[in-house]
């Protein structure tokens, strides 16, 4: 292995960066209260500064270097530290990008909504918590932030109000809260032993004892609840559907990653991942990564309600990233880290495309959407992109990383993670593909319903028949997120260098080399 040679590199600029959507969101909340629109492009544009923020940063973290800023003020026992390294950039700079795209989602979804002024302020908390979780320099800043991050998609997961959504949110708020509570048991361990919580070193726990064992278990699990992975995952299935479709993209795409994440920092950094190996602790991952794939999957397989599918195969796909970590391969770990950032392509556009059908159709049901193909022909293309990189089909997005994944399962000896990962992709397909036949091929059911009825004039004839064309179509403000972001489940593999897999190999790198 070769030797890290990065240095460090003090700035304000990850503050700043912290520091903006929680500003931002004071200023929306009462713009939106005197013009939504105005509010609404504020938003945006705030967003919009996080991501160019994090991107400026790019050729300094791709030299090895940390970006950190350190304050000692109001420090109570630890210092206020924030730090940029390949992780957190490559993760940082995901999670602003989608956001942005979420935002400017929100404008057409949004308009027939309520609680504007509400939703844009919780939508910029929500993101300045993500960003602090993942830019945190010790294990205390991720505590705080991840804890701002689930109060404020607490209340976005209950934004329509309506007695599901109440139900859902208040059902994620306390499996949040206990997470938080497992999460600060671990830190509180890990001090104790460690004598440190900073996140600059490596293997900061190196005895096996039954305090650090407690640990591992309780960060975990915590973590495991914010990314869904069984036995933990039951909130999202809740969740997801309530939520607006924007926010759901966000939780599917962003916010789960952010306890893959945790995991990641703890596999790789608190325990080290060679200490894992020697205990055979990652057996714990490889077994609840296994449950997660084919229970995530099998359910997907019975749900009619297409947000509710799409949850529980958001808790199978981030079965693939723990699988991924826990395997304690190059190769796997490249794969999981691919995978966070195509997952969050995939499953971000899908749940955008749900919204839009709902918010045009009504319709939710997906034995339902019969021809919804003929009345929303540019949604559903994007679906079927998003859906075959689901499944794993190149040249699409899906196909590298389980391609990488394989790989690490092969390079560590364990063909069964092969035969997994097969499997799961023809599950994939299983509740996919009959989405998208029945979208191009199947009968619209209005159709069917007219055919069997005697219609009252040729006025509604002629009004049916043009809705069943092309007058359902999502406005603008709703496609072109849709189509950049199912445009990029395919343009990175067929670009010369695929950059996004550049810079998941130089995050697996930073951390492996490191031992």
């Amino acid at each position: 292995m070769e030797e890290f040679l990065g240095g460090r590199v003090s700035s304000s600029l990850p503050a700043v960066i912290i520091l903006i959507p929680f500003l931002a969101a004071v200023v929306a909340f009462f713009l939106t209260r005197f013009n939504r629109r105005m509010g609404e492009i504020f938003t945006i544009l705030s967003i919009g500064v996080i991501f160019i923020g994090m991107l400026s940063m790019y050729r300094t973290v791709i030299e090895g270097d940390i970006i950190f800023s350190r304050y000692t003020f109001l420090s109570l026992p630890l210092s206020i530290y924030f730090r940029v390294d390949m992780l957190s950039f490559f993760l940082g700079l995901l999670t602003s990008f989608l956001w942005f795209l979420a935002a400017w989602y929100s404008i057409g979804y949004m308009a027939h909504e309520h609680a504007h002024d509400r939703y844009y302020l919780f939508l910029l908390i929500a993101l300045g918590g993500c960003m602090g979780t993942i830019l945190a320099g010790d294990l205390v800043g991720l505590f705080l932030f991840f804890e701002i991050m689930a109060v404020s998609s607490f209340v976005l997961v209950a934004h329509e109000e309506h007695p599901y959504a109440m139900f859902a949110s208040v059902k994620y708020l306390f499996m949040s809260i206990a997470a938080g509570l497992l999460i600060f048991f671990g830190i509180m361990i890990t001090y104790h032993l460690a004598g440190t919580v900073s996140l600059d070193g490596f293997g900061l726990i190196r005895e096996v004892s039954t305090l650090s064992f407690a640990a591992f278990i309780a960060f975990l699990l915590g973590f495991g609840v914010k990314a869904g992975i069984f036995p933990v995952h039951i909130w999202l299935p809740d969740a997801h559907p309530a939520a607006p479709s924007p926010v759901s993209a966000l939780l599917s795409g962003v916010m789960i990653k952010v306890g893959a994440y945790g995991l990641i920092r703890v596999f790789y950094q608190v325990y080290g991942f060679e200490f894992i190996r020697a205990v055979g602790w990652d057996k714990i991952g490889l077994v609840l990564a296994t449950i997660t794939i084919l229970l995530g999957s099998a359910m997907a397989l019975l749900q009619d309600d297409i947000k509710r599918r799409l949850a529980y195969s958001s808790v199978a796909q981030i079965g693939y990233i723990v699988l991924g970590i826990s395997l304690l391969s190059e190769f796997a770990f490249t794969g999981a880290m691919y995978h966070i950032f195509t997952h969050a392509f995939m499953k971000g556009c899908l749940f955008l495309i749900a919204g839009a059908i709902i918010v045009q159709t009504g319709e939710r049901r997906i034995s339902h959407m019969g021809g919804l193909g003929l009345k929303m022909p540019l949604t559903m293309i994007a679906f079927t992109i998003c859906a075959f990189s689901m499944v794993g089909i190149p040249p699409f997005n899906g196909f590298i990383s389980k391609w990488q994944l394989a790989l690490g399962a092969l390079d560590i000896g364990q063909p069964f993670y092969v035969v997994l990962l097969i499997v799961s992709s023809l599950l994939n397909a299983a509740y996919y593909f009959p989405i998208i036949i029945a979208a191009f091929f199947g009968a619209p059911k209005a159709e069917a319903e007219v055919a069997s009825t005697v219609l009252e004039s040729e006025v509604s004839v002629k009004s049916n028949t043009s809705q069943g064309k092309l007058k359902l179509e999502a406005p603008l403000s709703m496609l072109v997120p849709i189509g950049i972001l199912a445009i990029g489940c395919v343009a990175f593999v067929l670009m010369p260098q695929n950059w996004p897999l550049e810079l998941a190999k130089a995050v697996v790198r930073e951390l492996f080399i490191s031992f």
